[in-house]
């Protein structure tokens, strides 16, 4: 009996790895059905999105193989000394200092190295802010700002400032210029979201109190979503919104429009009473 749960063991690490795989290489029996056929990474549409992507696989295949290496080894002590098997008493020690040594530097060791490989993409995507001809920071196109459970947009008017009178605002639908160095700052009005663009591999904790930037360069027209992948509260499932890239000829004219549909609608004080 000790042997089956030994082999019932050995299908986790084997099943885990099968279903990566299926994945990675779109060959999972049902991507055709109902489950849609992107099981892995979704469209990279970001200049700068490859970065990320190589991290990522870089990292799962070191921890791919530390875990089968692991999981491997267990299931050989689980088979070879499976106690209605092994007639050998149990042997009892205090173990090995020097063993200890070895498996407590070596993750160290290792994230220290995941540590210094991820700099440079740290850097492009947290430091390296896209900069104006004059070598300023490049201000932001627009403030998003997270609220249980929506995504409030504020653009920069025809001012070029975030925060005077000629923003525009909207909630949900996030619009921005396709091949433009794009910069958002990001807020939260109430507690921790965190803003995702999967098709650009942009995703920052939104934090109360802070006010924070992304940046990318979209390469790709397009629908694509916008979510919350922080636990932010029972609404949580349905702070969803919609990322529309589109020329820059098109995004002016949507931006003109929702600028005058706002003008047509905003309540002016005094404005409906008698005299």
């Amino acid at each position: 009996m000790g042997r089956f749960w030994s082999l019932l063991f050995l299908m986790v690490p084997v099943l885990g790895v099968l279903c990566f795989v299926c994945a990675m290489f779109d060959i999972w029996p049902m991507s055709r059905g109902a489950f849609g056929t992107d099981q892995w990474l979704p469209d990279n549409i970001n200049d700068h999105g490859h970065v990320i992507d190589s991290l990522f696989m870089f990292i799962l295949y070191l921890t791919g193989v530390i875990f089968i290496v692991t999981a491997g080894a267990l299931f050989v002590f689980m088979w070879k000394y499976d106690a209605a098997r092994n007639s050998e008493p149990v042997k009892f020690t205090h173990g090995s200092h020097n063993l200890e040594i070895i498996w407590s530097i070596l993750p160290a060791a290792t994230l220290l190295f995941i540590a210094i490989y991820q700099m440079n993409a740290w850097a492009d995507a947290k430091l390296l802010r896209p900069k104006t001809s004059d070598g300023a920071d490049k201000p932001a196109l627009l403030e998003v700002t997270g609220r249980q459970f929506e995504w409030r947009l504020r653009y920069a008017g025809q001012d070029g400032v975030i925060g005077t009178r000629d923003d525009v605002h909207g909630v949900n639908d996030l619009h921005i210029p396709v091949n433009e160095d794009v910069v958002i700052a990001i807020k939260s009005q109430d507690v921790l979201h965190s803003f995702f663009l999967p098709n650009l591999r942009i995703k920052q904790d939104v934090v109360p109190g802070m006010k924070q930037f992304v940046w990318f360069r979209a390469n790709r027209t397009g629908v694509y979503d916008v979510v919350c992948a922080e636990l932010c509260g029972w609404g949580h499932y349905k702070m969803r919104g919609r990322l529309t890239i589109e020329s820059r000829e098109r995004f002016d004219q949507w931006l003109a429009q929702q600028y005058q549909e706002q003008e047509l609608t905003e309540f002016i004080p005094g404005s409906g009473e008698e005299e």
